[in-house]
C-alpha cells in the first residue's frame, strides 16, 4: 500500500510539473503577481470610489445614495480652477519636460560633453530628492524676502524682488521650475537609454552622406526613439494631472490663498480630509480619471501615425 501511495504521490507530482511548465499557463504564472496587485491596488479602488461618488457620506456617519449630486457639485469656482490650473501646469511642464532632455540626453550621448558620467549624476540627483525637502527649500528660496535666493538673484538684475508664492502667475511658475529641476534627470535617462540602442552606422552612414548634427538628430535620433517620446509625454501627462506634494509643500496646505495653486489632487485632498465629504472627493477622483484617461487615448490616438514612421 506504501509502495502504491508513493507512486500515486510521484505520478500527481510529475502531473503537477508538466501542467506548471506548459507554455499555455507559464505566462500566467509570471503575470500573476502584476494581475493581483493590479486587481487589488488599482481596480478595486477605482470601483469603490466609483461606487462612493454616487453617496453622501461625511465621516463616519452612513452613506446615503445621492445619484449624481455629487457631480453636480463640481460645477463650482474651486474645482474649476484647480482643473484650470492643473491642465496648465500639465501643459507647461510637457512643453519642456519632452524636447529638453531628448536635447541633453543626446548631447551626452554624443560624447560632445566632458564629464558626461558626472552630468548624468548631477541630473539625476534631483529625483532622489525627498519632494517635502525639495518643496522647503524652494518655498523659502522663492520667498517674499528680499535677501531670499531669487530675490537676490532679482535685485542684482536690476529687477524688482517679487511675492512669488502670492501672484498667479509667478506661482505657476515656481511649480514649473519645482517640477523640471525633480525630473529632468528622469527623463533624461528615459532618452539616453533609447538612444544607446540605436545603430552607430546610421550616424556614420549620415555623416558620410553630408548630414550635419542637426539633420542626423532630426532624421535619425527623434525617430529612432519616438515610442519613448510617446511613453514619457503619457506619463508626463499623468504626472501633470496628479501633481500635489509639490504645490502642498510649497504652501503648507492643500488650499493655497486665492486658489493660486490649487489642483484637482488637492481639491480632493480638501474635500476629503479638510472636510470630510469623501462623496465628493470620490467623484472629483473619477473626473480626474476620465480627464486623464481622455487626453491620453487622444494624443495616443494622434500619435499613432508618428508611431508607424520607418
Amino acid at each position: 500500500m506504501t509502495g502504491k501511495a508513493s507512486g500515486r504521490t510521484a505520478h500527481a507530482q510529475r502531473g503537477l510539473a508538466q501542467f506548471l511548465n506548459s507554455k499555455n499557463v507559464v505566462p500566467y504564472i509570471f503575470a500573476a503577481p502584476f494581475i493581483v496587485f493590479f486587481l487589488i491596488f488599482f481596480l478595486y479602488p477605482i470601483l469603490y470610489t466609483g461606487q462612493m461618488s454616487l453617496f453622501s457620506q461625511r465621516g463616519f456617519a452612513p452613506p446615503q445614495f445621492s445619484g449624481f449630486f455629487n457631480y453636480q457639485q463640481l460645477n463650482n469656482d474651486y474645482f474649476l480652477t484647480a482643473c484650470k490650473i492643473s491642465a496648465q501646469y500639465t501643459l507647461l511642464t510637457c512643453l519642456i519636460l519632452i524636447p529638453v532632455p531628448l536635447v541633453l540626453a543626446n548631447m551626452l550621448n554624443s560624447g560632445s560633453v566632458k564629464q558626461a558620467g558626472v552630468m548624468k549624476s548631477a541630473l539625476f540627483i534631483p529625483a532622489l530628492t525627498s519632494v517635502v525637502m525639495a518643496g522647503l527649500f524652494f518655498r523659502y528660496a522663492f520667498s517674499a524676502n528680499q535677501d531670499a535666493i531669487f530675490n537676490a538673484v532679482m535685485r542684482f538684475l536690476g529687477l524688482p524682488p517679487q511675492d512669488w508664492l502670492a501672484q498667479q502667475g509667478t506661482t505657476m511658475f515656481v511649480l514649473v521650475v519645482f517640477c523640471c529641476w525633480k525630473w529632468m534627470g528622469v527623463n533624461v535617462v528615459y532618452y539616453y537609454s533609447a538612444l544607446q540602442s540605436i545603430p552607430a552606422d546610421l550616424f556614420e552612414s549620415a555623416r558620410i552622406d553630408g548630414a550635419n548634427a542637426f539633420k542626423q538628430f532630426i532624421y535619425i535620433t527623434i525617430p529612432s526613439v519616438r515610442q519613448t517620446i510617446i511613453y514619457v509625454l503619457t506619463i508626463s501627462i499623468y504626472g501633470g494631472f496628479s501633481m500635489f506634494a509639490e504645490s502642498f509643500t510649497l504652501f503648507n496646505s492643500a488650499r493655497t490663498p486665492g486658489d493660486i495653486g490649487a489642483t484637482v489632487v488637492s481639491y480632493i485632498y480638501s474635500q476629503g480630509f479638510n472636510r470630510n465629504n469623501f462623496g465628493l472627493a470620490s467623484a472629483a477622483g473619477i473626473v480626474l480619471l476620465l480627464i486623464v484617461l481622455i487626453i491620453n487615448i487622444i494624443q495616443l490616438y494622434f500619435t499613432k501615425s508618428f508611431s508607424k514612421e520607418v
